[in-house]
């Protein structure tokens, strides 16, 4: 069977400090994978190495994505082809327009190509849906724009691109009650609207309470050490990531003893 995505024994860090330590992965399309574990433990690292961050640099291990070797693409031969990445913190770009943003990415991709007439109406319904001011659109990309603002157009972009892979990291981080809806509803959307794969990269549980999830994988000092359903969640909701820990220290100290 060919997977959407797979990575094989993947092991990256930046310069000569390593954090992911032979990952190993698979994501099928229309299944939502949540990737939980504590502050520091590669969740975020994970994220970027699969859409081909160059500060990140791949030390082993391979990437397949929709049947094709990605492991050396650039970020934006990655995103043609079809991946999605929402930043935990997404950049302000002045003196570019988030209507003219859209328009340029969707002229990029083939399949989107549209009619101004056309884009200006699916924009339109897409802020509708999104419960988002069309003025935004006039305004500078994410620049003065709040937490909650900034997850809302990464949604936008988002049901626009219907990309084949959305990974969401973090998208929760900070935002209100409203906001929470936004991202809730929007990723509820992707699902009805596309048959992509989602990985949702979080520490908590609160954006899950609204999502249904398929798999839930924990991550732990750049190691994958358990994977499972969504059953997985509320156990991490009561009792936090103790136990993950601790297996992965008797781990370390084994290996050490051996060596």
């Amino acid at each position: 069977m060919e997977h959407l995505l797979n990575i094989d024994g993947v092991s990256a860090g930046v310069d000569e400090k390593p954090i992911l330590h032979d990952i190993s992965l698979t994501l099928e399309s229309g299944e939502c994978n949540v990737l939980m574990g504590p502050n520091g433990a590669g969740k975020s690292t994970l994220g970027h190495v699969i859409m081909g961050d160059p500060t990140y640099r791949t030390t082993s291990g391979t990437i397949t994505f929709d049947g094709a070797d990605i492991t050396d693409d650039s970020p934006d031969k990655r995103s043609l082809a079809g991946i999605f990445l929402s930043y935990q913190a997404p950049v302000e770009i002045p003196g570019v327009p988030l209507y003219s943003f859209l328009r340029t990415i969707c002229q990029k991709r083939p399949e989107l190509k549209m009619t101004a007439r056309q884009f200006r109406k699916r924009v339109g319904e897409l802020c509708d849906e999104l419960d988002m001011d069309s003025s935004y659109l006039t305004r500078e990309l994410n620049v003065g724009f709040s937490g909650g603002e900034k997850k809302k157009v990464e949604m936008l972009q988002l049901l626009l691109l219907k990309p084949k892979l959305a990974i969401l990291d973090e998208t929760d981080s900070g935002l209100d009650v409203d906001a929470l809806s936004v991202v809730s509803r929007g990723i509820t959307a992707y699902r009805e609207q596309c048959d992509g794969a989602l990985l949702i990269i979080t520490h908590n549980t609160r954006i899950l309470e609204r999502v249904e999830v398929d798999h839930t994988h924990v991550m732990v000092k750049g190691h994958l050490v358990a994977h499972g359903g969504p059953e997985l969640i509320p156990e991490i909701d009561r009792e936090g990531f103790e136990r993950f820990e601790a297996a992965e220290t008797k781990v370390e100290a084994s290996e050490k003893a051996g060596a």
